[in-house]
């Protein structure tokens, strides 16, 4: 068995590696590939290969991607250009031979308001019509999207949306990524998708009483208009564009486009995922 695994340079592809070696796999079949890979130095120390595969770079996917038998395409994180990249790592992917393309996409792609929705839905429409076996991983959001803001939420007392009561199903990123390495590993899993979040959605509300319970400090949930908040954001640092976008998410938030009920997450890691209060702890810590 030969798995590459893209985006490995970046902490969730690091972390399937990661899962994939705990899970069992073989370091020698592994291929962990970005764009920096004097990065991936550790991991080869463990007897991972590592290869250099830049999406914007057509030349260089041929040489990683011969002889694999199973693909993990991680989403790139540049909005907007992720169709092309994409679909080149897919169509060189399918020409090299493998015969499974597993893809990280977003909660329910097929019908989700979220902006950053229709890259994902065309990535998943490219690969259905490739020489593959396609499996799709729509991923929540990653708790660490707000435990990353917790010294702001400390400091402010506030947390700042537009997602109304929208219930949000987080998940660490680890156990995302390990769920991806399960699926790497078994067999079973050709032309599935899954809708991936914990099992105990939440609201923003709920997140700031989770803060203020886990820290001590009073942290309140604060709803604002969807231009109040891109105004807020953007005096934050943001760019224009960027801040839009945020604020726009809220908006789909508020209609629980990142609501999962599936319980995918749980039967494919066969364990309860963390809960947001178990990640708050662990950040604070």
């Amino acid at each position: 068995m030969s798995i590459v695994v893209t985006g490995a340079t970046g902490p969730f592809g690091r972390h399937v590696v990661t899962s994939l070696l705990d899970r069992g796999a073989e370091p020698g079949d592994l291929l962990a590939t970005g764009r920096r890979v004097e990065t991936l130095a550790d991991l080869a120390e463990r007897g991972v290969r590592t290869a250099r595969l830049d999406f914007d770079d057509p030349e260089s996917m041929p040489g990683p991607l011969e002889g694999a038998r199973t693909v993990l395409l991680v989403s790139g994180p540049e909005v907007g250009r992720r169709v092309p990249q994409h679909e080149a790592l897919a169509r060189a992917a399918a020409t090299a031979g493998a015969s499974r393309l597993v893809y990280t996409s977003v909660l329910h792609a097929d019908v989700s308001p979220l902006s950053l929705a229709p890259e994902h839905l065309a990535t998943e429409r490219f690969v259905v019509d490739l020489d593959v076996a396609p499996t799709f991983l729509r991923n929540g959001w990653y708790y660490e999207n707000y435990t990353a803001q917790l010294p702001v939420y400390l400091q402010t007392g506030a947390v700042l949306g537009a997602a109304g009561d929208g219930r949000v199903s987080g998940a660490l990123r680890a156990e995302l990524a390990e769920a991806a390495a399960v699926v790497l590993l078994e067999d079973g899993h050709e032309g599935a998708t899954y809708e991936l979040g914990a099992d105990t959605p939440f609201t923003m509300t709920e997140l700031a009483e989770t803060v203020t319970r886990v820290s001590g400090t009073p942290v309140g949930y604060r709803d604002l208009p969807v231009d109040e908040l891109a105004g807020v954001l953007q005096q934050a640092g943001l760019p224009e564009p960027v801040a839009t976008m945020l604020a726009g998410m809220d908006l789909a938030i508020r209609d629980d486009a990142l609501l999962a009920r599936t319980g995918d997450l749980a039967r494919l890691l066969g364990r309860t995922p963390a809960t947001l209060e178990q990640a708050v702890r662990a950040a604070l810590a």
